[in-house]
C-alpha cells in the first residue's frame, strides 16, 4: 500500500490496528495476553480519535499530546498513560515503516513523568516462614489435602530458586520433574529460551510432588482449566492462603513479589545484575535496574564496613 491517507472509517481502522498486531504475534512472538493488552490500549486511543475526527495515518503530535491529556483527566495514573503511549508508540512507527502513514507522531513526544516504585520483596525470613508452612502442611494432612500442600510447597521452592514468571511456572512441563540436569530450559516471553538453575530443594520438591499426580498428562501441575494446567489466579489464591498461616499479610505476597525476592536475595548476596538479568530473562538491562536499590545499600555497608577511615 502506497503512503498517503487512509479514510479513518472504523473498518479501516480495524484493519491498521489488527496488521500491527498480526507484526506482534508473527515477528515478535507476543504472547495471548500481551495482544490482548495491546488491542485494549489501541481501541482506546482509536476510539479517541475517531471522536475528533482524526485519521491514524495523519494525525500530529498535538493530537497524541491531547490523548495523554485526556487519559489525566480520566484519573489514570502515569504508569498506565506510560504503558498507554507506549502501545500508541509501536503502532505509529509500524504506520511509518510500512508506508501508511508520512511520519511518526509519537516521537517529539514526552511520556508523562513517574517515579518508579521499588517492588514489593519479603525477607529471606519470610521466605523460610512461607516454605515451611506448607512443607507442615503437607506433613500433617489426609492424602487429598497433603497432595495439595505438596504442590503448592512445590511451586514456592520452583519459584524462590529460579525466579520464573509464574506464566512460565505453573505451564512446566511434567518431564521437568524428571531431568537429572541442575538447570531447566525455560521458553520465556518472545519466545526467547534461558537456562534457570535447579536447588536441590526444588528438585525434591519436584520429586515429592509428582509422586502424588495420576499416570499421564503433559504438565507438571495439572489442573481441570482451559490450559490443561494450573491458572495463575488459583496458584495466587493458595499462595495468599499460606501467608495468611505464616503471620505474613496477605497483601504484601503474590507471586511475582517471590520472584522480586529471587532477585533482591541474590543481590543482596553479591550476584551481578547481569546475571540476575539474565536468570530473570529481561530483554533490556533497564528492566532489571529496578533493584539497583539493594545493590545501592550493599554498597554503602561495603563503604562502612571496609573502608579503613570509617572509624576515624
Amino acid at each position: 500500500m502506497s503512503r498517503g491517507r487512509i479514510q479513518a472509517g472504523g473498518a479501516a481502522r480495524a484493519g491498521l490496528m489488527q496488521s500491527y498486531l498480526d507484526m506482534l504475534a508473527a515477528e515478535r512472538g507476543a504472547s495471548a495476553n500481551t495482544l490482548a493488552a495491546y488491542r485494549r490500549d489501541l481501541d482506546d486511543y482509536l476510539a479517541h480519535l475517531a471522536a475528533a475526527g482524526l485519521d491514524p495515518a495523519s494525525v500530529a503530535p498535538p493530537a497524541v499530546r491531547a490523548y495523554l491529556a485526556d487519559l489525566s483527566e480520566r484519573g489514570l495514573k502515569a504508569s498506565s498513560a506510560a504503558r498507554r503511549l507506549s502501545c500508541v508508540r509501536g503502532f505509529h512507527r509500524f504506520l511509518y515503516a510500512e508506508g501508511l502513514a508520512e511520519s511518526d507522531p509519537t516521537a517529539p513526544v514526552a511520556g508523562p513523568k513517574r517515579g518508579r516504585p521499588l517492588p514489593k520483596v519479603l525477607s529471606v525470613d519470610e521466605v523460610d516462614r512461607l516454605l515451611a508452612v506448607t512443607k507442615q502442611a503437607g506433613a500433617a494432612a489426609g492424602p487429598g489435602e497433603a497432595a495439595r500442600a505438596a504442590r503448592l510447597h512445590c511451586l514456592l521452592e520452583l519459584l524462590y530458586a529460579t525466579g520464573l514468571r509464574v506464566s512460565e511456572l505453573v505451564a512446566l512441563p511434567r518431564s521437568a520433574a524428571r531431568t537429572r540436569e541442575r538447570c531447566l530450559v525455560v521458553r520465556g516471553k518472545g519466545g526467547r529460551e534461558r537456562l534457570v538453575p535447579l536447588t536441590d530443594l526444588a528438585r525434591a520438591a519436584m520429586t515429592a510432588h509428582e509422586a502424588n499426580l495420576p499416570a499421564g498428562g503433559p504438565w507438571l501441575f495439572p489442573a481441570d482449566s482451559e490450559s490443561g494446567h494450573l491458572t495463575r489466579q488459583a496458584f495466587a489464591r493458595d499462595l495468599k492462603l499460606a501467608a495468611a498461616a505464616a503471620g505474613i499479610r496477605a497483601d504484601r505476597v503474590s507471586p511475582h513479589v517471590l520472584r522480586h525476592a529471587f532477585a533482591s536475595h541474590l543481590l543482596q548476596n553479591g550476584a551481578d545484575l547481569r546475571v540476575v538479568q539474565e536468570l530473570l530473562g529481561h530483554a533490556d538491562i533497564s528492566t532489571t535496574q529496578i533493584y539497583t536499590h539493594v545493590l545501592d545499600e550493599r554498597l554503602k555497608s561495603m563503604v562502612r564496613d571496609l573502608h579503613p577511615l570509617t572509624d576515624a
